[in-house]
């Protein structure tokens, strides 16, 4: 790497740049003062050295464009045009930082400057960012996204899955890889075969280019060459910038010192702002008292943000209350009457296309939804009816497309996405989990992410233990999730229905032996039933049966045995299992003194624990037995058809725990 170069550049915009150089270098410096100091906990990242990459991409982008970046990204945000005291309280976890101290360094995140969160999980700034690009083509914006992530993030599976999602799509993304040279401590060799990143673009037939990521001026000439091929419906690009990381891994100085000090040695002598320095007195007439007033403005800045900081107040647990869950409210009221009758797959069906006429922010993704309608047609006609704009095929790349549905949900969209099977969302959990779930709180409960991952689940159709599990106690214990799973075709709907209007990320699931089931009354219009709000399906006296999904039929049929035998059964169906109505089900056991939990699931640390640890804590002194769970065995769904039979409970089943109680 040489000297800097350039074509003539007019003095204040060069100014501008070195300004915020050195902005960012304060910054790093100050938090690691604090970091020693004690006020910062825990652990922050520094990204000294590599502050013209931020700087360069800033620059180019407008302020209504996207970025999101990962664990090394207060450079990031500054550039962005962050202001510095929320960012320095944020950092010492108070109430007047950018997520009221609820994110902390690695997750500093303010969607009013377009930043999507800087994200603890390596490579998810991709997927994103992606979603944020999609959102601007649907929304029918010229936005731009940026994804920021390291040469380690370049090996996550997420980079394979959001650069090919956003080439095949054309989005209007710029990946741009930080590489510092180090995965912690590992060396490029160590973990890829070819030294350059950039490289990869080819395989998806887009433009990729290697920079010198110390040279702000060239950083930002290839950022405005690919910001503005994006914003012109060109597509996404990959740039590499090659950098150095010039400090530990973080701020926390407890691991060995594994670089070579004398390769750190020559990269400290590449330091981007020393070079833009002698750039600026040499090339562009720049005296150094004006570089070193704007040096000292900001420190002052700097100082001054700290101070102010440190006396800033903490946040308390009533700030963590609001800040899991949206409080948005979908209106309801009781579904009309019917005598039209549709099955459970044409209920979803009917529901999917009501919502989408009603909102040109919802859109269907997922494998084979368009023409084919997905694997069970719940989507059937409606790639015909909107288009390939709002019902879009992904590839078979689960965390990528399910990573794009939440930075689109960020971003002004309501996705829904299909998971083919169910058992394949296992590819999306950290989409799920560490993003949609965790992205409102992460950024101070400000954030709407009205997201739904819907798909079929559970066994009795034959498909075998790897396309047969009920998973929905995973996703209950996820603070920031909301779980429906109906058991009818009238539920399914109303229910469909107020997921995709709220603002929450919603998994609804759809039991696979429910779907073809005998068509059952649904109102033609439009309705939302309340999340939270059980329903018994039938009145009894003597025992309360709570059931979910398949089992709720079982235990009709079941009710209808008992009644012959002279015990009369309550059967509660919870539909919505997070939030749980505990006040339906009390109410239900404090009348009948005996509860039966069912679930296909199997039994430990499924959803029917939960219950009945629920009836037994806060009902116990209206129970005359212990509470009882029917549930599937401790093992995987076999294939063939009479242990298939024999492993999903029954009526009979239900029947015979009544019979046991007491």
């Amino acid at each position: 790497m040489s000297a800097i170069t350039t074509p003539t550049r007019d003095r204040e915009s060069l100014l501008g740049l070195y300004r915020q150089l050195v902005r960012i270098r304060i910054f790093e410096d100050k938090a690691t003062e604090l970091f020693l100091a004690g006020h910062v906990k825990g652990t922050a990242h520094s990204c000294v050295g590599q502050e013209a990459i931020a700087v360069g991409v800033g620059a180019v982008l407008r302020p209504d464009d996207y970025i999101a970046g990962h664990h090394r990204s207060h450079g990031h945000l500054i550039a962005k045009g962050a202001r510095i005291e929320p960012m320095i309280a944020e950092l010492l976890g108070r109430k007047t930082g950018y997520c009221k101290g609820l994110g902390g360094s690695m997750h500093i995140a303010d969607l009013s400057l377009g930043v999507l969160g800087c994200n603890g999980i390596v490579g998810a700034s991709m997927p994103l960012a992606t979603g944020a690009a999609l959102s601007s083509v649907v929304r029918g914006t010229d936005q731009v996204s940026v994804a920021f992530f390291g040469d380690g993030g370049a090996n996550q599976g997420l980079f394979h899955e959001a650069v090919n999602l956003a080439a095949v799509w054309k989005l209007p993304v710029v990946f741009v890889c930080e590489n510092n040279q180090f995965q912690l401590s590992a060396t490029w060799q160590e973990v890829r075969s070819v030294e350059c990143i950039a490289d990869r673009a080819a395989g998806y037939g887009i433009p990729g280019e290697l920079v010198d990521g110390n040279d702000v001026l060239a950083v930002e000439e290839a950022a405005r060459e690919y910001v503005e091929r994006a914003r012109r419906g060109e597509g996404p690009s990959l740039i590499e910038a090659k950098t150095y990381r010039r400090r530990q891994h973080s701020m926390r100085a407890n691991l060995p010192e594994t670089r070579d000090m004398e390769e750190a040695l020559r990269w400290e002598a590449l330091d981007p702002i020393a070079r833009f320095e002698d750039y600026l007195t040499q090339e562009s007439e720049v005296e150094k008292d004006e570089l070193e007033r704007i040096h000292q403005e900001a420190t002052d800045e700097i100082d001054a943000a700290a101070a102010a900081a440190i006396e800033a107040s903490a946040p308390t647990v009533d700030d963590l209350r609001t800040a899991v869950y949206s409080r948005h409210r979908v209106e309801t009221g009781p579904p009309p009457a019917s005598e039209r009758s549709l099955s459970y797959l044409e209920a979803i069906r009917e529901a999917l296309d009501q919502e989408m006429e009603a909102d040109e922010s919802v859109i269907v993704l997922g494998e084979d939804v368009a023409a084919l309608g997905g694997i069970f047609q719940a989507t059937s006609g409606l790639y015909e009816k909107y288009g390939p704009m709002r019902v879009r095929n992904t590839p078979i790349a689960e965390g990528g497309f399910v990573g794009t549905a939440v930075g689109a949900a960020l971003t002004g969209l309501r996705p829904v996405v299909e998971i083919q099977i169910f058992d394949f969302v296992t590819l999306a959990m950290d989409a799920i989990v560490n993003q949609a779930a965790k992205l409102r709180f992460m950024m101070g409960g400000t954030p709407r992410v009205p997201l739904v991952v819907r798909g079929p689940a559970g066994g009795g159709v034959r498909l075998a233990a790897q396309h047969s599990q009920s998973l929905e106690a995973w996703f209950a214990h996820i603070p920031g999730l909301v779980v429906i799973a109906p058991s009818d075709a009238a539920d399914a709907k109303g229910l469909l229905a107020a997921a995709i209007r709220d603002d929450n990320p919603v998994i609804f699931i759809e039991t696979k032996s429910l779907l073809f089931t005998d068509p059952q009354p649904v109102p033609e219009e439009s309705y939302a039933i309340q999340i939270g709000r059980a329903a018994v399906k039938r009145e009894g006296s003597d025992i309360t049966i709570v059931a979910t999904q398949a089992m709720v039929p079982q235990a009709l049929r079941a009710a209808v045995q008992l009644d012959q035998e002279g015990i009369s059964a309550e059967v509660i169906d919870p539909r919505t299992l997070y939030p749980l109505d505990e006040a339906t089900i009390l109410e239900s056991v404090a009348k009948t003194s005996r509860a039966v939990v069912v679930h296909e699931a199997v039994g430990f640390a499924g959803i029917g624990a939960e219950i009945a640890a629920m009836i037994s804590h806060k009902g116990f002194f209206n129970l005359d037995a212990p509470v009882v769970r029917v549930t599937a065995p401790h093992w995987p769904m076999p294939f063939a058809g009479e242990l298939e039979a024999a492993t999903i409970p029954t009526y009979c089943s239900i029947v015979e725990a009544v019979r046991s109680l007491p």
